[in-house]
């Protein structure tokens, strides 16, 4: 099992990043360059606890479908998604957040299995790993990026 943790700092309250980043909107924008889509189930807006969202994506020149659910959500602080149907043999992603001086600090615990034994193993050591920390990196870019264009700058004087 690969597990990465992730925090991102951003300068906006804590309830407006808890919302977008439940945003499927959001997440399609951040993973643009996969030609992410949400195909069934959540199709747009903040998904809810129970909830599904199917994604079809291009990962590695060759195009995938994956189901996630919402297995929890306590809003504002957390909520995680588990892998319903997918390529993973599984997946678990928490997302918690927290406020702090002037904004939210969000973090992300992902843990997946790669399919097909000793191979899939070896392949999440060269790529698949990696390639999941950017997919993260990226989404919380974005995110970071959405969130503090419509939130008033911490600490900024008005004249």
């Amino acid at each position: 099992m690969t597990t990465i943790r992730l925090e991102t700092r951003i300068e906006a309250p804590l309830e407006r990043v808890f919302d977008l980043a439940r945003d499927i909107g959001l997440h399609a924008r951040s993973l643009a360059a996969t030609g992410e889509q949400a195909i069934a189930g959540r199709l747009d807006g903040p998904i809810e606890l129970g909830e599904t969202v199917t994604w079809r994506a291009r990962h590695f020149g060759r195009w995938w479908t994956l189901t996630s659910r919402i297995t929890q959500l306590e809003r504002p602080t957390r909520f995680e998604d588990v892998q319903a149907t997918g390529p993973f043999r599984s997946f678990r992603h928490r997302h918690t957040f927290r406020s702090v001086d002037g904004g939210t600090v969000i973090t992300d615990d992902w843990q997946h299995t790669a399919p097909f034994g000793p191979l899939g193993r070896l392949a999440d050591r060269l790529v698949l790993a990696r390639h999941m920390r950017e997919l993260l990196e990226t989404r919380n870019a974005q995110l970071k990026a959405e969130a503090e264009a419509e939130s008033p700058q911490v600490g900024r004087r008005n004249t």
